[in-house]
């Protein structure tokens, strides 16, 4: 059962248990994208003795890689595809030797919110790969936490920035290697803010409009609102990114689903009136559903 038949998800009779063998059942799969400052060899037995060191659960984690021939593939299949996997977990590697598309850079990292210097460091990359799920956990939390693992991975090979199309979303790579003392690395990335990574969090100026609307992309593929907020200032940024944290986490972990024109505490003197956005409101669209939480 070759690696380019389980990448696809072909059924094999022959196959043994053990494969990684990617799920076809998924058509619309949760996906990171990760850059290089440089075009290098790794294989599968390098990333998966990565995924090893992480942490003491992955102990099972390992990974294959095979290259792909340039004359026979077609422009959107990269110079190598793999699999790394452990437990239900099963992640697609598709590594291409030229930087990402300069539009998905631009749109992720010009909104980031870290030192202008990695942003031109990360501007330079050479090479990048793309990070799909294909495993058999439904939980898209989970997906994103299995992912990210790989991407921690990957920064242990020199990876030097994490994306998030979806999410217009940037991390520095070598960020998802801090865990908190006594808390496992997975757990770390089970728990990250979801504004951080997994859905975006941007700030936008509106010509002509005063100060500044915070929102979030990327949150209906976990099956949660997209936020946005008005702020007076740029200032506000760390309770804004804040407020959203709690407000989906309380969304997933209560099961909640708030209302247009409902009006709620989220704090000590802090009630927000929800309601959806306006037509005029066009740096809101989103896709799935956005509220807007206007003080009260």
């Amino acid at each position: 059962m070759s690696l380019i038949e389980r990448f696809m998800g072909i059924p094999q009779p022959n196959g043994l248990m053990t494969d990684l063998v990617a799920n076809p059942a998924i058509e619309k799969p949760l996906s990171l994208q990760v850059l290089f400052p440089s075009v290098f060899d790794f294989d599968g037995i390098a990333i998966g003795q990565a995924l090893r060191s992480l942490d003491p659960v992955l102990e099972k984690a390992r990974a294959e890689t095979t290259l792909i021939d340039d004359s026979k593939q077609p422009d959107n299949v990269g110079n190598l595809i793999g699999l790394a996997g452990w437990g239900p977990h099963i992640i697609k590697i598709v590594y291409f030797e030229m930087p990402i598309p300069s539009n998905i850079f631009e749109a992720c990292v010009q909104p980031a919110h870290f030192m202008q210097q990695l942003k031109n460091d990360a501007a330079e990359h050479k090479s990048h790969a793309l990070l799909y799920y294909a495993g058999e956990d439904s939980d898209p939390l989970e997906q994103y936490a299995a992912l990210a693992t790989v991407a921690a991975a990957l920064a242990r090979l020199d990876a030097i920035l994490i994306l998030n199309e979806e999410a217009r979303a940037a991390f520095p790579a070598e960020a998802l290697l801090a865990a908190e003392d006594n808390v496992s690395l997975v757990e770390s990335l089970r728990s990250l803010p979801i504004p951080l990574l997994y859905g975006g969090f941007v700030k936008v100026e509106v010509e002509e409009r005063p100060g500044v609307w915070m929102r979030t992309f990327g949150n209906h593929l976990m099956g949660l609102p997209n936020l946005a907020t008005h702020a007076d200032s740029h200032a506000l940024g760390n309770e804004c990114f804040d407020l959203f944290t709690n407000v989906l986490m309380y969304a997933r972990e209560e099961n909640v689903e708030f209302s247009p024109n409902e009006t709620v505490e989220l704090g000590p003197g802090l009630r927000f009136r929800i309601r959806e956005r306006a037509d005029s409101e066009w740096w809101l669209r989103s896709e799935g559903q956005m509220l807007v939480l206007d003080r009260v």
